[in-house]
């Protein structure tokens, strides 16, 4: 069999997967704190058939060989946490991440996960949740008659009651930080679950120790650039086509070699 076909294969293959990492992104141009993808390519192993610098005479070296790539596979889908823009709501419990960090999520099976989607509501009980029901840890319960809510931009959360006339204190927002947030585990609903590979979490106060501020009424959005990722799936679908056009053209000249046997 031509070496050269499956090599034009794993070229398909490697496509195929970025295409889907291009698509993935674009599904989520209007996801709430959503980080983007990006796939990244690593060469396969290599046939040496000369070696470079092996002797070819007595006082001389070869300055260069021959070696013979096999093709390529993806190695990662690596997220990119960068800011995504902030916009406007007005909503008291819509609250952005203007900086590094992740609000704290409890799942139903008691584990934390680390989400950058700050549209939370409230639950039957007054507690603060995702839109998925997931409370916020530290947990904050709204009481009874509150007319206001204020989240400060250190993660102080106060209420005001319609039976006082001063603020009540309702505890603090904390964050989480990673050394390495693109080795967090995406669990899909706007969650990353904590890995080997992203660290153990640091948690703290909003603006301080690099932790990014708090801004209440705002969400921050995807940080996808939508027309970055169209001139992707462009290069995306020309890469594609070059490696079709490989196997055809090994398919052709099997072909022409056959038929002059």
């Amino acid at each position: 069999m031509n070496p050269a076909l499956w090599v034009a294969k794993t070229g398909l293959d490697a496509q195929q997967t970025r295409m889907s990492v291009v698509a993935n992104n674009m599904a989520n141009s209007n996801t709430t704190g959503f980080k983007k993808d990006r796939a990244v390519f690593e060469d396969l192993i290599y046939q040496n058939y000369r070696q470079a610098g092996a002797s070819s005479s007595a006082t001389t070296n070869i300055p260069s060989g021959i070696n013979i790539g096999t093709g390529v596979k993806v190695v990662a889908t690596q997220k990119m946490h960068t800011q995504g823009n902030i916009a406007h709501t007005g909503n008291s419990l819509d609250i952005a991440i203007s900086g590094r960090g992740f609000f704290q999520v409890q799942t139903p099976d008691g584990d934390i996960a680390y989400t950058r989607d700050g549209s939370f509501q409230v639950n039957e009980s007054g507690q603060v949740v995702t839109s998925s029901g997931y409370l916020l840890d530290p947990n904050i319960t709204i009481p009874d008659g509150a007319v206001s809510i204020t989240v400060g931009n250190d993660g102080t959360v106060e209420a005001v009651t319609s039976s006082a006339s001063a603020p009540t204190n309702l505890g603090t927002i904390q964050l989480a930080d990673f050394i390495n947030p693109s080795g967090l585990q995406p669990m899909g609903e706007n969650l990353f679950r904590e890995t080997t590979g992203s660290g153990s979490p640091t948690t703290g106060t909003p603006g301080l120790s690099g932790l990014g501020r708090l801004n209440q009424g705002m969400l921050e959005s995807s940080n996808v650039n939508i027309a970055e990722e169209m001139v992707n799936m462009i290069e995306t679908q020309r890469a594609y086509e070059t490696n079709a056009k490989a196997i055809a053209a090994t398919d052709q000249m099997m072909q022409y070699a056959n038929n002059n046997l």
